[in-house]
Protein backbone atom coordinates (compact mmCIF):
# COMPACT_ATOMS: atom_id res chain seq x y z
CA UNK A 1 0.00 0.00 0.00
CA UNK A 2 2.84 2.47 -0.20
CA UNK A 3 3.63 3.12 3.46
CA UNK A 4 6.76 5.01 4.34
CA UNK A 5 9.77 2.82 5.13
CA UNK A 6 10.33 4.68 8.38
CA UNK A 7 7.33 2.86 9.95
CA UNK A 8 8.57 -0.65 9.17
CA UNK A 9 11.78 -2.53 8.87
CA UNK A 10 12.17 -1.49 5.27
CA UNK A 11 11.96 -5.10 4.10
CA UNK A 12 9.49 -6.34 1.59
CA UNK A 13 6.88 -8.84 2.65
CA UNK A 14 8.75 -11.63 0.86
CA UNK A 15 12.04 -10.79 2.60
CA UNK A 16 10.31 -10.61 5.99
CA UNK A 17 8.65 -14.00 5.43
CA UNK A 18 12.00 -15.51 4.44
CA UNK A 19 13.63 -14.16 7.62
CA UNK A 20 10.77 -15.57 9.71
CA UNK A 21 11.12 -18.96 8.00
CA UNK A 22 14.86 -19.06 8.71
CA UNK A 23 14.32 -18.05 12.33
CA UNK A 24 11.66 -20.72 12.68
CA UNK A 25 13.98 -23.40 11.27
CA UNK A 26 16.73 -22.34 13.68
CA UNK A 27 14.32 -22.45 16.63
CA UNK A 28 13.13 -25.94 15.65
CA UNK A 29 16.72 -27.15 15.31
CA UNK A 30 17.63 -25.79 18.75
CA UNK A 31 14.52 -27.35 20.30
CA UNK A 32 15.33 -30.67 18.68
CA UNK A 33 18.89 -30.60 20.01
CA UNK A 34 17.64 -29.72 23.50
CA UNK A 35 15.11 -32.56 23.43
CA UNK A 36 17.81 -34.99 22.32
CA UNK A 37 20.08 -33.86 25.18
CA UNK A 38 17.23 -34.27 27.69
CA UNK A 39 16.48 -37.76 26.33
CA UNK A 40 20.14 -38.78 26.62
CA UNK A 41 20.35 -37.41 30.17
CA UNK A 42 17.18 -39.29 31.14
CA UNK A 43 18.46 -42.58 29.68
CA UNK A 44 21.70 -42.21 31.66
CA UNK A 45 19.90 -41.34 34.90
CA UNK A 46 18.71 -43.86 37.48
CA UNK A 47 15.10 -43.16 36.53
CA UNK A 48 15.84 -43.88 32.88
CA UNK A 49 17.55 -47.15 33.70
CA UNK A 50 14.62 -48.15 35.94
CA UNK A 51 12.11 -47.31 33.20
CA UNK A 52 14.09 -49.34 30.65
CA UNK A 53 14.25 -52.31 33.06
CA UNK A 54 10.52 -52.08 33.72
CA UNK A 55 9.72 -52.05 29.99
CA UNK A 56 11.96 -55.07 29.44
CA UNK A 57 10.28 -56.93 32.31
CA UNK A 58 6.83 -56.12 30.93
CA UNK A 59 7.83 -57.34 27.47
CA UNK A 60 9.27 -60.55 28.90
CA UNK A 61 6.13 -61.15 30.98
CA UNK A 62 3.78 -60.61 28.05
CA UNK A 63 5.75 -63.09 25.92
CA UNK A 64 5.90 -65.75 28.63
CA UNK A 65 2.25 -65.41 29.69
CA UNK A 66 0.91 -66.15 26.20
CA UNK A 67 0.21 -69.87 26.41
CA UNK A 68 -2.20 -70.03 23.48
CA UNK A 69 -5.32 -69.84 25.63
CA UNK A 70 -7.84 -67.22 24.62
CA UNK A 71 -8.42 -64.49 27.16
CA UNK A 72 -12.17 -64.51 26.64
CA UNK A 73 -13.77 -67.88 26.06
CA UNK A 74 -16.99 -67.63 24.10
CA UNK A 75 -19.73 -70.23 24.19
CA UNK A 76 -18.45 -73.29 22.47
CA UNK A 77 -15.40 -75.47 22.41
CA UNK A 78 -11.83 -74.32 21.77
CA UNK A 79 -10.10 -76.46 19.18
CA UNK A 80 -6.35 -76.47 19.83
CA UNK A 81 -5.45 -77.89 16.43
CA UNK A 82 -7.24 -75.27 14.35
CA UNK A 83 -6.99 -72.65 17.11
CA UNK A 84 -10.63 -71.75 16.51
CA UNK A 85 -13.68 -71.72 18.70
CA UNK A 86 -16.21 -74.27 17.50
CA UNK A 87 -19.70 -73.17 18.46
CA UNK A 88 -22.29 -75.62 19.61
CA UNK A 89 -25.59 -73.96 18.72
CA UNK A 90 -27.52 -76.41 20.89
CA UNK A 91 -26.14 -74.67 23.98
CA UNK A 92 -28.20 -71.55 23.13
CA UNK A 93 -31.52 -73.42 23.31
Amino acid sequence: MGFCDCFGSGLSKQERLEEERIASEEARAKASEAALRRQEQFEQSAQGRAARAQLAAMAKQSVSSDKGEPVLKPFGRWDERSRLCLFDFNCFL
